[in-house]
């Protein structure tokens, strides 16, 4: 049943009511004397009455209705409470990846100008000591311990909310801010997304009815905001205990217990967390089997077919590997199965014609745009690519933002007005086939205006990747006798044979069959490339951009 105010936090009392002893978050807390993982966790019932108090809490500290509110907690408990609180006062969360480091910290708090600090002791500390956000903040409360810095802590909070126990709900329309998520960082700046309630109600129908998610599902979300719409579906949330700020670090074994212990039926991860745990699955005499699992979902980048091809073995035959396409200001756009993958549209792939993204989610509006890097102020029809012309990949569905927060230049690059929509230009690159499904080429930034042409990122890399010693590649652009020269940057698998002068031979050689990756005639290898905080998936190619400049000059010099 639709919620009667355009509130997100209005799905948890639903889903109370209809199920109130349903678990809605579980949480392992160490071991049994038996040795067995033990759990924490909240029922739908329990978890919307905490929120309310919570939130009747927050207020009463005087953080009011639209106030920002930045959260710095670790997935557990106290973050889907303290997160459905602030939904249900009104008052906005700023939530920002703790891996993006100090400076992008420093500068994302201090854009959001938040009213208040909610954090744990760690964050507090880094607040106080590096003065994040001091010429705005209010009110402080501590998740944990309190030490020296002032403010409440959440248990206090929760005493001022009193005898109170009526349910609470701001009554907020849906063009209301709900929260500001800032993006991963890993092309640019951080940037503050601004959510409205209509966004994230979008989100949950989409998601629900794109990939056929049942109340009573169980989910294994090792991304920390795709958790959020846990209880919104009706799912209950196993949170894995990991550093989600280096999801290709995971414990594969700890993934498969809490499968086991709990049936779990979906899972998120990054294609970095997959790759880990297909190779970890690879390495078992038995393999390594996730029989209740119904379907995976991974994004941030494309998941490479070898990936989805140990994947299927470790799933039933009925599941599969979903990649939802998009992006932190409009997801899902576009979606696309395994099997589809790896039956039709991954031998293209590997011939050059980039990588496929599926079908648009309905109903999600995609235009392949002229690619500018100027603004566009107003929408025209001139701006339009033709079927299979690679352009700039533009959108509007129920999701998409219409700003950043406190940055106008960005929100000015990066949206388009169309009467009374507000497009969102993704920074990607691609085409429709004529079939009308979508492909990606890579980022419009990292296209390499090479001598002999524009050169994109995908159709290149994903020919090369097919080496089956190669774990990636990167292409980037480098400055050589006045003019731009296309560079392939090689990362070795773990277990490659061949020396560094065999390996670029025979890539030079697999280059010379393919009209797109004719014009590289440079390459060399680097040691690990750097990968975005949020998925450990995305290459960080301006970095390596700068390393292969640098590389070059010191090989004239000597």
């Amino acid at each position: 049943m639709a919620p009667s105010v355009q509130n997100i936090a209005a799905t948890l009392p639903a889903m109370a009511a209809q199920r109130p002893h349903g678990l809605a978050i579980v949480v392992p807390h160490g071991r049994d004397t038996h040795r067995k993982r033990a759990y924490t966790h909240l029922t739908y019932a329990q978890l919307d009455a905490w929120s309310d108090r919570i939130g009747r809490g927050l207020l009463a500290a005087g953080i009011a209705r639209g106030e920002r509110a930045v959260l710095m907690v670790k997935p557990s408990l106290e973050f889907f409470a303290l997160t459905f609180g602030l939904f249900k006062a009104g008052i906005v969360p700023v939530l920002v990846d703790p891996g993006l480091g100090l400076k992008q910290l420093k500068q994302c708090i201090g854009e959001s100008e938040p009213h208040a600090f909610i954090g744990i002791p760690l964050a507090h500390a880094a607040r106080a000591l590096l003065g994040w956000g001091r010429d705005s903040l209010r009110q402080r409360i501590t998740v944990g311990p309190r030490l020296g810095w002032g403010g409440l802590t959440l248990a206090q909070v929760g005493a001022l909310a009193g005898e109170n126990v009526a349910p609470l709900l701001a009554d907020t329309a849906g063009d209301d801010t709900a929260a500001i998520l800032f993006t991963s960082g890993s092309t640019g700046p951080a940037k503050g997304a601004v959510y409205q309630h209509q966004h994230f109600l979008g989100q949950v129908e989409l998601i629900r009815s794109t990939y056929g998610i049942e109340p009573g599902e169980i989910d294994l979300p090792t991304f920390p905001l795709f958790a959020l719409f846990d209880p919104a579906l009706g799912m209950t949330a196993v949170v894995p205990q990991m550093d989600f700020a280096r999801p290709a670090a995971v414990d594969p074994q700890m993934l498969r217990e809490l499968i086991d212990d709990w049936g779990v039926t979906n899972v998120f991860g990054s294609p970095a967390l997959l790759a880990t745990v297909v190779r970890h699955a690879q390495a078992q005499s038995g393999g390594v089997q996730w029989p209740s699992v119904r379907r995976v979902l991974s994004a941030g980048a494309p998941v490479p077919a070898a990936v989805l091809e140990g994947m299927a073995q470790i799933l039933p035959e009925h599941a599969q590997v979903f990649t939802p396409y998009g992006a932190t200001e409009s997801l899902p756009v576009a979606s696309i199965g395994s099997r589809q993958v790896l039956h039709e549209t991954r031998a293209k792939t590997e011939a050059g014609a980039g990588v496929c993204v599926g079908r648009v989610v309905p109903p999600v509006q995609v235009a392949i745009l002229q690619i500018s890097d100027a603004p566009i102020a107003a929408w025209h029809d001139a701006l339009l690519c033709q079927v299979g012309e690679i352009g700039e990949i533009c959108v509007y569905g129920p999701t998409t933002t219409a700003s950043y927060f406190g940055r106008p230049k960005a929100t000015e690059l990066a949206k388009i007005r169309r009467g009374e929509q507000v497009w969102h230009r993704m920074g990607d690159v691609g085409y429709f086939d004529a079939e009308g499904l979508l492909w990606y080429c890579g980022r419009k930034g990292h296209r390499v205006h090479a001598a002999s042409g524009v050169m994109h990122t995908a159709p290149v890399e994903e020919i090369f990747n097919t080496h089956k010693q190669v774990r990636r590649t990167a292409l980037v652009g480098v400055h050589e006798a006045g003019q731009v020269e296309p560079l392939l940057c090689v990362e070795r698998a773990a277990d490659c044979t061949l020396n560094n002068r065999q390996l670029l031979s025979e890539l030079a050689e697999l280059g010379r069959h393919h009209g797109a990756t004719q014009p590289v005639r440079r390459w060399l290898v680097h040691p690990k490339f750097p990968v975005d905080i949020r998925h450990n998936a995305k290459i960080g190619r301006e970095q390596l951009a700068v390393w292969a400049q640098a590389r070059l000059a010191q090989a004239v010099r000597t």
